[in-house]
C-alpha cells in the first residue's frame, strides 16, 4: 500500500493548502472552539515528504477496486495514518449500536489544489476572522459537521461549491439552507445518505462556521439570520442535532475537508435505530403519541397540531427517528406543557 503523506501542497499557492489553513486557524488570534475531534492535521510529522495530491493516490497496490474519487485534488489517507484512525473512530463511537455494522472504506482529504477551491478555503479564512471580529474577538465558534450526499454531488460540491435551486434536498423544515449535522451526531447524515451501485454511501467532513446562532423552529421560510448579531441556525441552542448554514452563507461558511466513503445496513433509513414499541419500557414519563397529539389539540393552535401530526406521520413511515420527533414536538409544545400533560396522564392510567 502507498505510504501517504499528510501534505498537499501546491508549490503555486503554499498559503491555502490544508496544513497552511490549520496552522493559521490554529493561531491564538483565531479561535476555533473546535469540539473532542482533534484536528487530524495539527501533528503533521515534519519530515514526510512533499507530494502532489493526485500522484499520492494513482500507485494503489492494495488489489482493491480503484477510488472512485481519484485525482481531482484529492488524496486518499492509508488506514495507519492519523487522520484516518481519528475520524473513522469518532465516526463509529457517535453511531452508537449501528457503528458495529458501519464500515469505512476510504477517507479522502481535500487538498483545495484548483483555483477555485484555493479561493474558496481563502474565502472561508476571511469570513472565519470576519465573524470572530463581529463577535468582539472572541470565537468565530467553527466546528466540525457531517453533511451526507451522493458521490455524484461530492465532485460538484469540490469543484464548485454548494449549490441553491430553489428546491431543497433536505426537506426544507428549517428553512432555505444548507443543513450539517454536529460531529457528535452523524446517524441521521448516514442514514440520509443514499447508496451508490456499489453499495457505498458517502459522508462530507468539513468545518463550518456558526459564529453566533440562533434558534429555528420547524416550519420557519427563514433564508438568513433574523438580525446582523446572528451567522447561523440550530434546532436546538443547548443541544443541537441539526445546524442550519443560511443559503446566503453557503459557500462562504463551510469548508470541505474530508469525503468518508462507507458501507451501511441497507435498512438504516427506515428506522434500524428505533426498539420495536412492545419490546420499549419507558424509565421516564411517557404516554403514547396519539394521545399526546388529542391533548395538545385541546390547547394547542390548529396549525401547531397539524404540524405535529405530520412529524408523527414522519416517523411512522421511517423518515425521521424517535429522537427527531420528541425534540420536534418539545420546540412547538414546549417542556412544561409536555410535562403537565404527561404526569396528567400517568396519573389517570397509574395513579402516579
Amino acid at each position: 500500500m502507498t505510504d501517504y503523506t499528510h501534505q498537499c501542497r501546491s508549490p503555486t499557492a503554499r498559503a491555502v493548502a490544508p496544513d497552511a489553513v490549520a496552522r493559521e486557524f490554529n493561531h491564538p488570534a483565531i479561535d476555533l472552539n473546535r469540539p473532542d475531534l482533534s484536528d487530524p492535521m495539527d501533528d503533521r510529522d515534519p519530515d514526510s515528504s512533499v507530494s502532489d495530491c493526485e500522484s499520492a493516490v494513482s500507485s494503489d497496490q492494495s488489489g482493491t477496486a480503484p477510488s472512485p474519487f481519484t485525482g481531482g485534488g484529492l488524496m486518499e489517507l492509508g488506514e495507519g495514518d492519523k487522520a484516518h484512525r481519528l475520524i473513522k473512530e469518532r465516526l463509529i463511537s457517535r453511531l452508537g449500536m449501528l457503528g458495529a455494522r458501519v464500515t469505512v472504506a476510504a477517507i479522502h482529504q481535500n487538498c483545495y489544489s484548483s483555483a477555485a477551491a484555493k479561493a474558496r478555503a481563502q474565502a472561508f479564512r476571511v469570513y472565519s476572522e470576519a465573524v470572530q471580529k463581529k463577535g468582539g474577538g472572541e470565537t468565530a465558534n467553527v466546528r466540525y459537521a457531517w453533511y451526507a450526499t451522493s458521490k455524484e454531488e461530492v465532485s460538484k460540491i469540490l469543484s464548485y461549491g454548494f449549490g441553491y435551486s430553489g428546491k431543497l434536498g433536505n426537506d426544507g423544515l428549517y428553512g432555505c439552507g444548507v443543513y450539517f449535522a454536529p460531529d457528535n451526531h452523524p446517524l441521521e447524515s448516514v442514514k440520509s445518505a443514499p447508496k451508490d451501485e456499489d453499495g457505498l454511501r458517502y459522508l462530507l467532513l468539513c468545518r463550518v462556521i456558526l459564529g453566533k446562532s440562533e434558534l429555528v423552529s420547524p416550519g420557519s421560510e427563514q433564508s438568513h439570520p433574523s438580525s446582523e448579531q446572528y451567522d447561523s441556525g440550530a434546532d436546538d441552542l443547548s443541544s443541537p442535532t441539526r445546524y442550519i448554514v443560511w443559503s446566503t452563507h453557503m459557500n462562504t461558511h463551510v469548508l470541505p475537508e474530508y469525503i468518508i466513503s462507507l458501507r451501511a445496513p441497507c435498512c438504516l433509513r427506515v428506522g434500524l435505530s428505533r426498539t420495536p414499541e412492545k419490546s420499549r419500557k419507558p424509565t421516564s414519563p411517557w404516554m403514547p403519541f396519539p394521545s399526546l397529539i388529542s391533548e395538545l389539540s385541546k390547547i394547542l393552535r390548529p396549525t401547531d397540531v397539524s404540524l405535529i401530526s405530520k412529524y408523527y406521520k414522519d416517523h411512522k413511515g421511517g423518515k425521521i427517528s424517535r429522537h427527531e420527533l420528541i425534540q420536534k414536538v418539545r420546540q412547538i409544545a414546549g417542556d412544561g406543557l409536555l410535562t403537565r400533560i404527561i404526569k396528567s396522564f400517568r396519573t389517570k392510567q397509574f395513579g402516579a
